[in-house]
Order: structure tokens, then C-alpha cells, then sequence
């Protein structure tokens, strides 16, 4: 038997009850299966994906998925009934295939996307972490019944109540996938073990389809996402001026100080690698900022940025201006920030941005919220994101 670093392990049972064979269902005019096994076989850390199922008609319609990297497998009745576990499924696979790593993918978690894995398997090869899982972040109020029949909150203080931009909120489990490694799993008996790390996945996310009422929300959220992605990658291929904002986007917003009183900045070398690649694309760059600090004039210059704007208060204006200079409309220009005073930026150009910890009003309104937090890579993934649109639709 042939032995794989990492392998994908969805299990698929036909006796679904809430609703019949739902895992091959179709939704947005595809099996659901067929949305996680899209995502598993473009991940690139993953080797082998093997769909196990104790229906025949699943492994038909798994077998008309166009892909040689999957393989479909029995599940026995044991590990099929409604009260079977997940992990007796993963148990039994483990003990007759050869591999380094499992990852458990949930079909019934289709907005899981390649991105999504890759960066669990990031966070995984990083040895710090004996597992690692997706978790989408929620900014809700928690209270808990107590014994004695009051309400207790668990995760605020609702005397000095936080605005939303100001509260982290919690992680929730959100079901769409699990990395660990085999020997841990077979030890353990647990999809996660030891010390476990996460990848934020999107809000979207969050819903699982377990009942009829999550299919039509999840339905919905399919058919806007794949809308979106059409319109954001023809608007981002159109691209020929990036603009950034400083503070919080080319660094992480923090203020950092010498013994001797100096203010230092810290920038991230991804970034510079984006800013290179756009210019390696011809695609011109510039920074508008309010701050008037000279360490962002010395780290523009050693970028070779286009165009730099310090201490400005009305940034559309210097916007309408680099149009001019270059002779481009607005569609052609993409601008990425953080806080309210990018928000009118981002609303004229044609790709408005913003980074991951950026003000919730400034991310509503941005076509594109980044993964990465500012200072961590933002730009880097803008830029990468506006060049591989340029490839798809040239």
C-alpha cells in the first residue's frame, strides 16, 4: 500500500435523515460533495483524498468528479449508523492506510475554499502545533443560566458594554475541517489533540448544513459568492494604480519607541514582494497618508514606490489627482486601508480595500477584505489577488 505525507478523509454516510442523501444533493446546480472536494484537491499540501461511504450512490457521483487525486473507499455499516461517530470512521481508516497527516473535511461545510486548508497546513508545518482546526470568529454577547435561575454573562462586561470595532468576540468551531496527525489520532482516539492551533475562517462560514433551513441560507451564500468572485476578479484585472494607506496597512498600527525617545515603524518584507511584483506588472504604486513621518518616506524610497502624499486630510482629492496624472477613471485604480479616513478612498475607486483589522464601516464597504491583518501581509495579497485576476481573465 503506497504511503501519503497527507491525506484528506471525508466520510459521507447515505442514511442522512433531515435530509435524504444530502451529501450528493444538488445546491448551486452542484452535488454538495463536489464544493469540499474542489477545495481538497487544489490544496496543494494535500496528496490523496479519500471519500469513504457506505452508499453506492455517492461513490457514482463521487467517481464522476474529474480528479485522479481522489479515491473513494467502503465504510462499514458499524461506522455508518446514526450514532456512530465521526472519529470511529477516521479510526478505521487509519488503521488500514499508511499516512503522516488526516485531514477531516465536512462536506457539509462548502464554503471551505483551498485558501482556507492552505493556511491550516501553514499553521500545521509550523511543529508548533499537534493539530490544528477552522474557526470562525463571532461578535455576540454570551449569557449562561445559572442554577438558581438568573442570567450570568460569560464574555463581557454588560456594565461598560463594547462597541462591535472595540470587541474581539469568540472563536466558534465551525465544522469545515481538522488536521492531525495520524499517530496522535490513533493514540488519542480525537479528530484534535495536544496543543491546537486555528485558522480563522470567513463569517459565511459559520453555517453548517444540518437542517432544510441551513441548505437555503448556505444555497444563497454559495450563488453571492461565486457572483462576487466573477465582478471582483474582472474589476481587479483592470487595475493599473495600487494606493496604499501607512498606518495599519503597511504596518500593524502600533506606535514603538527607542530608549531615546524615537518613533520606529514596523514594516513587513511580504509587502515589499507585493509592491515589486505590481511594478513588475507595470502596474504604477503610491502611498497617501495623514502621518508626516519621515521612516515612511525612507521605506517608500527604498520601494521604489511611484508616488508619495504625507499629511493629508482629504485623500479622494489626491486620488482624483494621480487619475489625472496618469490619465486613468477610477475603475482602473485600487486603494487599500484601515480606518474612517480611508473610507471615502475606498468608496471612489473601483477596488476599494481593506485589511483584515480594519474598522467593521470601512470593511462593509470595501469589495475586498484582506485575510491578513495590516503590517502582516495585506498588501502582499491584494497585489497577488489583482495580478492572478489579470492572468484569468487575459
Amino acid at each position: 500500500m503506497k504511503h501519503h505525507n497527507n491525506i484528506a478523509f471525508i466520510p459521507l454516510r447515505g442514511g442522512s435523515k433531515s435530509i435524504p442523501l444530502k451529501n450528493i444533493k444538488l445546491i448551486n446546480k452542484r452535488p454538495l460533495i463536489y464544493w469540499v472536494l474542489d477545495a481538497a484537491t487544489q490544496c496543494n499540501f494535500i496528496d490523496r483524498v479519500y471519500v469513504a461511504t457506505d452508499s453506492d450512490e455517492i461513490k457514482s457521483v463521487v467517481e464522476k468528479y474529474s480528479s485522479d487525486m481522489i479515491q473513494v473507499i467502503d465504510r462499514s455499516k458499524e461506522t455508518s449508523t446514526d450514532n456512530a461517530s465521526t472519529e470511529s470512521a477516521m479510526m478505521e481508516f487509519a488503521e488500514k492506510y499508511s499516512f503522516n497527516s488526516i485531514t477531516l473535511i465536512q462536506a457539509t461545510s462548502p464554503l471551505l475554499t483551498t485558501s482556507d486548508l492552505d493556511k491550516g497546513f501553514e499553521e500545521f508545518n509550523k511543529r508548533k502545533y499537534d493539530s490544528v482546526l477552522s474557526v470562525v470568529r463571532q461578535k455576540r454577547f454570551l449569557w449562561q443560566h445559572s442554577g438558581e435561575g438568573f442570567l450570568t454573562p460569560i464574555n463581557y462586561n454588560f456594565t461598560n458594554r463594547p462597541r462591535r470595532q472595540e470587541f474581539d468576540g469568540f472563536l466558534v468551531e465551525n465544522g469545515a475541517f481538522y488536521i492531525t496527525k495520524r499517530e496522535d489520532l490513533l493514540n488519542s482516539k480525537c479528530r484534535i489533540s495536544g496543543k491546537i492551533g486555528f485558522v480563522e475562517m470567513c463569517e459565511d462560514s459559520y453555517f453548517e448544513i444540518d437542517e432544510p433551513s441551513d441548505w437555503i441560507i448556505v444555497e444563497e451564500l454559495l450563488e453571492k459568492r461565486n457572483i462576487d468572485k466573477i465582478d471582483i476578479n474582472k474589476i481587479a484585472s483592470k487595475i493599473k494604480l495600487f494606493i496604499m494607506d501607512s498606518d495599519g496597512v503597511l504596518t500593524d498600527g502600533g506606535m514603538y519607541y527607542s530608549e531615546n525617545g524615537d518613533e520606529m515603524k514596523k514594516f513587513n518584507t511580504k509587502d515589499g514582494m507585493g509592491i515589486q511584483l505590481l511594478r513588475d506588472a507595470n502596474i504604477k504604486t503610491a502611498i497617501i497618508t495623514g502621518e508626516k513621518v519621515d521612516l515612511v518616506k525612507r521605506r517608500a524610497e527604498k520601494l521604489k514606490v511611484d508616488d508619495l502624499y504625507m499629511g493629508i486630510k482629504n485623500k479622494v482629492d489626491i486620488i482624483y489627482e494621480l487619475a489625472k496624472k496618469y490619465n486613468l477613471s477610477l475603475w482602473e485604480i485600487a486603494y487599500i486601508g484601515d480606518d474612517i479616513n480611508d473610507l471615502e478612498a475606498i468608496k471612489s475607486v473601483g477596488f476599494g480595500c481593506s485589511v483584515n483589522d480594519g474598522m467593521e464601516e470601512v470593511k462593509n464597504k470595501a469589495k475586498y477584505v484582506t485575510k491578513a491583518k495590516g503590517g502582516f501581509g495585506a498588501v502582499r495579497e491584494v497585489a497577488e489577488f489583482i495580478i492572478n485576476s489579470k492572468s484569468k481573465l487575459t
